[in-house]
């Protein structure tokens, strides 16, 4: 018999339950939410969209046991670590240390959730991601409040990372809101990144110039930190949100780079008539945690972990709950018996208890001599965490140098004629130095640097004729 998954997706603007069994749609649904209900992810009216919630099950006859949840991600951190090949008692302290280091929200604002994953001999690397504990702990309360019992949550982009039965991979998860980009090689989400898109813009089609940069900026950030194995032009890119709709977009995405583009494939057998599979793609990656398996040669990502907080994970059966009413009948008889023993245990006591003593004194020292290292390791980890803030920055920094100093050749190879001799990149600006054969070669090439929208100004600085030949210099403003 199919495994069964239910799942639940709450997005700003709507409440998606999807029912699966195997690779079989069964049953689904959706309703709309008015605005304000939910923002950002974070559910604002708990017993408005807890009644939503509690209507949609009703309505589609579906069990409110055994239910797959997801976060949207919004506010979320994804890392991957490494650590020394540390035994599996103390991972969850060194990984705790870690995330304190390398993530910049203080993580009594955030829960965090790990899986190892396949690393070198003699070290440990770690997926970790964090999310807010707001977010998560009102999700929670709607749920209870709706009557619905989760017992496995996850991300939303994790969810949609899970979905391409490929090593390597692009997703972009473009809606009117929010943007999402996603890089996946050695089936591991490498870089996931997710910024807000303005609101004053009313069309998908005003935005895709930031989401065409956005692209061209994680995949050039991926290459600059992976240069032994880079992306290029073999990397699928799949796209899926409200981007799926306007397929003669997407060309444009990545005309710099040349992928091919598809809309992201959902692995099920068959789509039913009226089923947006686009509109569900996260309930799916959902419903996946659950009935992918490891079969020969199946190449979805390797990232599965429960992201529900230890204190909201369903309390299982104990055999205690059976044995402890036989445990105190036998106790009471052990006390009888036990008593028989007290006179003796107590003379022994009172011989131990000066060597108690002094260990106890011992501990006390111990004690002021940890707290007196962790007095010293406290700016050792600030400097750290404000060094690693200065190389993050860096780094996007370098990304953004090497996409203007691309666009400059490349726009300078377009105009034939024309050869550039010096480029210099300072903070906000950039000198470029050339040669052309005629003046009208120089102001095209002006003209398209303006265009390209990644300079505010452009200067002719000179223009010196030299024997049929024109030297100039340029002034780009950032």
């Amino acid at each position: 018999m199919a495994k069964k998954a239910t799942t639940l997706f709450i997005r700003d603007n709507s409440i998606n339950l999807l029912v699966m069994k195997g690779r079989q749609i069964d049953k689904w649904a959706s309703t709309s939410l008015e605005p304000g209900l939910v923002s950002q992810g974070l559910i604002v009216d708990e017993d408005g969209v807890a009644e939503l919630v509690r209507q949609l099950f009703r309505q589609e006859k579906v069990s409110t046991d055994r239910v797959i949840t997801a976060l949207s991600g919004h506010d979320s951190l994804y890392r991957i670590i490494t650590l020394p090949d540390v035994p599996d008692a103390v991972l969850p302290e060194a990984v705790r240390r870690e995330a304190k280091r390398t993530i910049p929200t203080p993580l009594d604002e955030v829960y965090v959730s790990y899986q190892s994953v396949p690393s070198m001999k003699g070290e440990r690397r770690v997926f970790l991601a964090t999310y807010p504990r707001n977010s998560v702990d009102a999700m929670i309360r709607t749920l209870r409040k709706a009557g619905i019992k989760p017992y496995v949550m996850d991300l939303a982009p994790l969810a949609l990372c899970r979905i391409p039965d490929l090593p390597r991979s692009i997703i972009i998860n473009a809606r009117l809101d929010h943007l999402e980009v996603m890089v996946i090689a050695d089936r591991l989400p490498q870089v996931i990144r997710r910024l807000s898109l303005p609101g004053e813009t009313e069309s998908l089609e005003e935005k895709l110039p930031l989401i065409a940069e956005e692209f061209t900026r994680t995949f050039t950030f991926y290459n600059s930190s992976h240069m032994e194995n880079p992306l290029d032009s073999t990397v699928p890119v799949f796209v899926c949100g409200d981007l799926a709709e306007a397929p003669d977009t997407w060309e444009s995405l990545v005309a710099e780079q040349g992928n091919s583009v598809a809309a992201l494939p959902p692995p099920i057998a068959e789509v039913p008539e009226g089923f947006d599979p686009d509109q569900f793609m996260v309930n799916i990656g959902l419903a996946l945690k659950e009935l992918l398996t490891d079969k020969e040669g199946a190449e979805f990502s390797v990232i599965n972990f429960n992201a529900l907080p230890e204190t909201y994970l369903p309390k299982h059966f104990s055999v205690a709950r059976v044995v402890i009413p036989v445990g105190i009948v036998i106790g009471i008889a052990a006390v009888v018996f036990g008593a028989v023993l007290v006179l003796h245990t107590r003379a022994q006591i009172d011989d131990l208890r000066p060597r108690v003593e002094t260990e106890e004194g011992h501990v006390v020292q111990y004690q002021r001599d940890i707290a007196s290292l962790r007095g010293e390791i406290g700016p050792m980890d600030d400097t750290a965490r404000a060094l690693d803030s200065r190389i993050s920055a860096m780094e996007m920094r370098r990304a953004e140098i090497a996409i203007d100093l691309r666009e400059i050749h490349r726009l300078a190879h377009a105009i034939t004629p024309l050869s550039l001799t010096e480029v210099v990149h300072r903070v906000d600006r950039v000198i470029v130095e050339g040669r052309a054969t005629d003046c009208t070669y120089i102001y095209d090439y002006a003209r398209e640097l303006r265009n390209s929208g990644r300079f505010s100004a452009i200067r002719i600085h000179s223009f010196d004729r030299d024997n049929r030949q024109y030297d100039f210099e340029l002034d780009l403003s950032k």
